[in-house]
Formats: structure tokens, sequence, C-alpha cells
């Protein structure tokens, strides 16, 4: 019963370790694209994207528990104060810009998905 006493924590801990990556992947591809294709996709700025996904990744970063990162499998409890809103928030614009800026910039740069 003990594992799913702790589920919130659990799934918690997987979207913040996957977040990172993603994270990193949304901040890269912000960087290596064309500035006209986001205007011309209809969308923010470059500048403006690449502080989104900027910010987004270091708040998922500096928001974790570097001396307990392996969080809910230690038996201490993972983060449950406000800063999981930050995180949370910062996870929500690297998927806003996975999923929505990242394939019209696909389409308008005449790429494959």
């Amino acid at each position: 019963m003990e594992p799913l006493y702790r589920l919130d924590e659990y799934i918690l801990w997987i979207c913040w370790i996957l977040g990172m990556p993603l994270g990193a992947w949304a901040f890269i591809h912000a960087v290596t694209s064309r500035p006209d294709a986001f205007t011309a996709a209809d969308k923010l700025t470059k500048p403006a994207w690449l502080a989104i996904t900027g910010i987004g990744l270091v708040v998922l970063i500096i928001t974790g528990d570097p001396l307990n990162p392996l969080g809910p499998f230690t038996g201490q409890p993972f983060w449950g104060g406000p800063m999981t809103l930050f995180w949370v928030a910062g996870l929500i614009a690297e998927l806003v810009y996975l999923v929505d800026v990242r394939p019209s910039l696909i389409e308008v740069q005449g790429g494959r998905r």
C-alpha cells in the first residue's frame, strides 16, 4: 500500500525528470530556427520564445532538489511547496512550444515532422 500512498509524488517526480530534456529540446529548437519563421507562422518573435523556453528550462533545473534527486524513492517528501507551481509553469511553457510553435515552424520552413 505504501507505493500507492505516495503516487502523486512519483508522478510529480517523473514529470520533473522528463521535463528537463524536453525543455532543452525546446530551447535548442528555438535557437536553431530561423527568426523569420516565427513571424511567418504568426507566433511570438524568436527572442520571446528563446526567453520563454530558456527561463522555463532554468526554472525546471533550479527548483529541483539537488541533494535529493531521487525524491520519493528515499522516503523523504518530494516538492510539495510553492516551488512546484514554478516548475510546473516552466514545464507548461516548454510543452506549449513543442506542441504548438514547433510544428508551425517546421511547416513554415518546409520541413517534415
